[in-house]
């Protein structure tokens, strides 16, 4: 097994940090009568209270490929416990008393962990970007899940992955000991679905065990029956559960519709009110048809509705099956335009209004296109379990347009928007809106 020179002391140095911020802090403020009056008690209570919470959103369980989004959330829900703590605790006891004086450093003390530990976190990807602290991984066997693992692996060097590479497919067992020592490894990767030979397959994961390696399963999303489920328990007795999306809880339906309803509202009556007679004017010039383009899309629950743009090619009898092609003909001059900076998606805010669509959500495809993938993806469905957006998880990673390899491709927009089904959150769709809008502002390259 590799030997890890600085991963195990991250945990300690943030738990190092967390400490150092909570003790400056308190002697900041040690000259006021909140703190001098009850200083024991307040140290005692800040320390103690801000781990017993840290074992609740897991703030210093910290995986390599953890994204900033999902660091931010556990940092976030942290300093909202800690300081709502600090204030129910203020009220219930009479060691220190709450005032503005109070919220203040509560506030000032937030900002300070925000700061410190965003520079840690970037920082300790910045050295992983440059070579340092790589870790040691092989794949052994090879799956659509497992192309696809590694190619998402290879282009996040900011992950401090190194792939080593086996000199041939199917190595003896020995052959596999030896490699292992050899190149330090650390993880093997396996695809869920047999490699062959059940018997040799246990052999090799006891060898692993033996030579501390560790062995990760990688479960194939788009052809696994069981990739939906999840390891509940009866007393002892581990069984599959088919997984809950977040969105099938009510109160998290009613606080994304809330938010659609809003956002849409704001959009049409204070920017869509000026902006769409102008473009519906520019599109009139230059070219003969209507301003809109209707076409049907899959929607929520596979239902189909019509999704509402503005035109941006002449009109042809194509537009139903053909999708767009880079430099396509089809395209006006001002339709150009309007993809370039994505304003001909700005009708969809009335599809929103209407309930059919989402802000955020998976891109409704043409018909054609999902009913195709739909073939060999078996649980492409899982894409309909919320309401289609005008933008996602897949469109802010560059995940759009017929570019290379199609399938490939349309894969890993799979991946993308069932991970949005799986995992959704408000801090989720904050940061693909925030997202969506730098990519915007830069320029879109993949529109077209």
């Amino acid at each position: 097994m590799q030997k890890l020179r600085y991963s195990q002391y991250f945990k300690f140095l943030f738990v190092l940090v967390d400490v150092i911020i909570l003790i400056s802090t308190l002697l900041l403020i040690s000259n006021t009568k909140i703190f001098s009056e009850n200083k024991y008690f307040i140290s005692v209570f800040w320390i103690v209270s801000w781990f017993l919470i840290s074992g609740r959103t897991m703030i210093y369980h910290n995986p390599r490929t953890i994204t900033y989004t999902k660091y931010l959330e556990r940092l976030g829900t942290q300093l909202i416990f800690f300081t709502v703590a600090t204030m129910v605790t203020s009220q219930l006891s009479t060691a220190f008393d709450i005032g503005l004086g109070s919220f203040r450093i509560m506030g000032a003390l937030s900002f300070l962990f925000f700061l410190i530990k965003s520079s840690l976190f970037f920082l300790i990807k910045w050295a992983r970007l440059n070579g340092f602290n790589q870790r040691n991984i092989m794949f052994l066997g090879a799956s659509p899940a497992t192309e696809l693992l590694r190619n998402t692996l290879s282009e996040r060097k900011d992950y401090g992955f190194k792939i080593i590479d086996l000199p041939s497919p199917h190595p003896h067992l020995e052959e596999l000991k030896e490699f292992w020592k050899k190149n330090g490894i650390h993880t093997m990767y396996l695809p869920a679905k047999p490699m062959g030979d059940d018997n040799s397959l246990i052999s090799i994961m006891r060898a692993a065990e033996q030579s501390r390696v560790k062995t990760t399963v990688i479960p194939d999303l788009i052809s696994d029956d069981f990739a939906g489920y999840q390891v509940s328990y009866t007393e002892t007795q581990p069984i599959l559960q088919r997984a809950k999306p977040p969105l099938d809880y009510f109160m998290n339906a009613v606080v994304k519709r809330l938010f659609d309803i809003v956002f849409s509202l704001f959009f049409i009556i204070f920017i869509g009110s000026w902006l769409f007679p102008i473009i519906g004017i520019l599109i009139k010039l230059d070219s003969k048809g209507s301003v809109f383009f209707i076409q049907k899309r899959y929607g929520h629950l596979n239902n189909i509705f019509h999704c509402m743009k503005f035109r941006t090619m002449v009109e042809n009898s194509d537009c139903e099956t053909k999708t767009t092609e880079v430099n396509d003909k089809r395209i006006t001059k001002i339709g150009r335009f309007l993809r370039r900076t994505s304003l001909d998606e700005t009708p969809q805010f009335l599809n929103v209004l209407l309930g059919n669509m989402s802000i955020v959500g998976p891109r409704p495809h043409m018909l054609a296109v999902d009913d195709h993938f739909r073939e060999f993806i078996s649980k492409y469905s899982v894409r309909s379990m919320v309401k289609p957006g005008i933008t996602g998880l897949a469109q802010i990673r560059g995940l759009r347009g017929d570019a290379g390899n199609t399938n490939i491709e349309m894969q890993k927009r799979f991946l993308a928007d069932a991970f949005y089904v799986n995992n959704w959150s408000p801090s989720l769709d904050a940061v693909i809106l925030l997202k969506t809008a730098i990519l915007l502002l830069r320029g879109d390259k993949k529109a077209y």
